[in-house]
């Protein structure tokens, strides 16, 4: 048995912990997607050991039950991102498959096998709800079929009988079709081009005819500057939605054709539309609305009573909320905390008693090797304020050598509309706990801290958000708090060009790695699907001036000033970030006698879901910070090839 009164002295970084790559693999299980419908919850589980397949879980009876056994994987590709890809409505359910692109349909009170209800091919689909009085599904139809340069989304409705029928066409985007209680109505969210969702949408209305067309469609709210998100129905029929009109997605509801604010806050009740089928609220009757907030980048529980506005707690242990689903008196939710990794649970409003359904780690490690964070802000460039979670290294088995202080990873996310949440992450536990600490970074352009804090990053993606993670590596520094001799950093996809621009363009970082990292922003303008076709316009500069912009910024025209070893990690079926976009960097650092090391992993897309991958590109993370930084290396991690760097 350890003897934890008394702690080792090691050299940072070579801790032995019970947390090893094999177990962040095993270990977690992505959830998402919460469904409740008639006294039932459903949700999405991933199985990694199954190369990323996403399952559909119910519990029934205290039990829970698998409904889409292998191979059915519960994924739709519309937006390339995905999301929305299963409903639960009467006595079925319906799935898109990830495949063949087809909805299925299955009984949900059965045990029957799922049969497909739609042609799928070339046609994918997300985001439908039930038609009841015409007997059909009303979703977002992605036709690749066409041939030209970008797919042609619609609202589509697909019949019982396989018939499809476009509905509202001519925009660039849709989403959330969402039927009246009554079904005479629907509302629909839609946007164009150069626009991302959160830039700005439209939300529109119709009424659906006694032959399912739509008539008498109009706008309700929204535009170029008005970014709105979740359109809902309440039970007596009044339309809902979440708008950022006032410089937070508050909640507004819309009556008599006028649009009226139900709760002022300077809080975040919806988030960004990077996938389908999100939800932040819901209705527990026609005067009370449950809903999930953000403030300070914590997330609450509450309740509205919609007649006056009054906002109320409801007490969880989470400080994450991904999303929840509202049925009668209770509410089912995907929430985590520090030491609480993301887990489905029931929560019960008037008694308060929370059933957790699923956990995405069963078997949490002893918690003397996790690590609690603190949410700091911190000053950054021209008087700015930054946030970030700092997770100190933490293990009771070992402590630092004497006068030792320890490396630091700042991590910068992904999105770059993304966000940091301090829920349980194994993965972040794998570096603290062999005496690694981390900043995770919530910089400017992040969602969670309004409209101006998300539009900071506006002409300015590679500025402002490597000028926050460099200030958060200083403002640890200056606390004494790491070695500013070994501060690495660490990120994927938008994170992955903060990374390179962090150590093209400043000196303070000694090494780093890219997850499919985007290097060259011109590359990125031609490769890229339809969903992000003209993000860069927003987040860089218009197409007139974008060409010098992009060649000041693209880290792919600075080689020269490289001089850090990095490491690259690719899926080679990336169709969001090419694998070109790392091979020119690599070839470029290989030339010029810079340490490197290129990972490629056959299989994986944007974003790394086989448990395999999981392990291999840990180790080699670990592996190589180690060789850089002289820390004695385990025998038992296996090497990669690091060119460039001396024996």
């Amino acid at each position: 048995m350890t003897d934890t009164t008394r702690k080792q002295a090691a050299p940072c970084g070579a801790w032995t912990s019970p947390i090893t790559a094999a177990t962040v693999a095993a270990g977690a299980t992505p959830l998402s997607q919460v469904l409740s419908d008639g006294g039932e919850v459903y949700w999405l589980a991933g199985r990694a050991s199954e190369g990323g397949r996403n399952t559909l879980m119910r519990l029934r009876d205290g039990r829970t039950e698998e409904l889409t056994p292998a191979p059915f994987n519960v994924r739709t590709r519309v937006h390339e991102y995905g999301g929305g890809a299963t409903l639960v409505a009467d006595s079925h359910i319906w799935f898109s498959n990830f495949a063949d692109n087809r909805i299925y349909r299955i009984d949900r009170h059965g045990a029957d096998e799922p049969v497909p209800v739609s042609e799928g091919g070339d046609k994918r689909w997300a985001d439908f709800v039930l038609d009841r009085a015409h007997r059909r599904l009303v979703g977002v139809r992605e036709d690749h079929s066409a041939g030209g340069t970008y797919p042609v989304n619609t609202l589509c409705a697909l019949g019982a009988d396989g018939t499809e029928t476009v509905l509202v066409d001519g925009n660039d985007f849709y989403s959330s079709p969402r039927i009246s209680p009554d079904g005479r109505h629907i509302a629909w969210l839609c946007w164009d081009n150069p626009h991302m969702p959160w830039q700005g949408t439209e939300l529109w209305l119709a009424e659906i005819g006694a032959d399912g067309t739509l008539l008498d469609g109009r706008l309700v709210a929204g535009g170029a500057e008005e970014a709105i998100v979740q359109p809902e129905w309440s039970p007596d029929g009044t339309l809902h939605f979440v708008s950022d009109r006032s410089g937070w997605w508050n909640l507004y509801r819309y009556t008599h054709g006028v649009v009226h604010p139900v709760c002022r806050r300077a809080a975040e009740f919806g988030g960004p539309h990077w996938t389908f089928g999100n939800s932040m609220y819901g209705f527990r009757s026609a005067t009370e609305i449950v809903c999930t907030y953000i403030e300070d980048g914590v997330s609450r529980l509450a309740r509205i009573d919609t007649g006056c506005g009054k906002l109320a707690a409801i007490e969880t242990p989470y400080q994450e909320i991904r999303e929840l689903r509202v049925a009668g008196d209770t509410v089912a939710l995907l929430g985590g905390a520090p030491t609480l990794a993301a887990e489905v649970a029931q929560i019960d409003l008037d008694t308060g008693q929370r059933d957790v359904l699923a956990r995405s780690i069963e078997q949490l490690p002893d918690v003397g090797y996790l690590s609690v964070p603190e949410s700091i802000r911190y000053p950054s460039e021209n008087g700015r304020v930054a946030y970030a979670f700092y997770y100190p290294p933490t293990n009771k088995d070992y402590a630092p050598q004497p006068g030792e202080l320890p490396p630091l990873m700042v991590i910068g996310h992904g999105g770059p509309t993304g966000m940091a949440a301090s829920t349980l992450k194994l993965a972040t536990q794998f570096w603290t706990s062999r005496g690694i600490a981390v900043l995770d970074v919530n910089y400017g352009g992040s969602s969670g801290f309004g409209r101006a804090y998300r539009d900071l990053l506006k002409g300015q993606w590679g500025v402002i958000d490597v000028e926050d993670c460099v200030a958060g590596a200083q403002h640890l520094v200056d606390r004494d708090l790491v070695d500013r001799e070994r501060l690495v950093i660490r990120g994927g996809s938008a994170g992955g060009l903060t990374t390179l621009c962090a150590l093209a363009f400043h000196d303070v970082f000694k090494a780093g790695a890219s997850y499919y990292g985007v290097s060259d922003l011109k590359g990125l303008d031609a490769d890229s699907h339809k969903f992000e076709s003209h993000y860069n316009e927003y987040l860089i500069a218009p197409k007139a001036s974008a060409d010098r912009v992009y060649a000041e910024r693209s880290p792919i025209n600075h080689t020269d000033k490289l001089h850090r070893p990095m490491i690259f990690f690719q899926g080679l079926d990336d169709k969001v970030v090419p694998p070109p976009q790392s091979e020119v960097m690599v070839c470029a650092l290989r030339a010029r006698g810079v340490p490197v090391a290129y990972v490629t992993l056959d299989g994986e897309g944007h974003g790394f879901r086989k448990a395999d991958s999981i392990v291999r590109t840990l180790e080699a993370e670990l592996y190589f910070y180690l060789r850089v930084f002289g820390i004695p290396v385990p025998t038992s991690l296996p090497a990669v090839e690091i060119e460039n760097l001396p024996a």
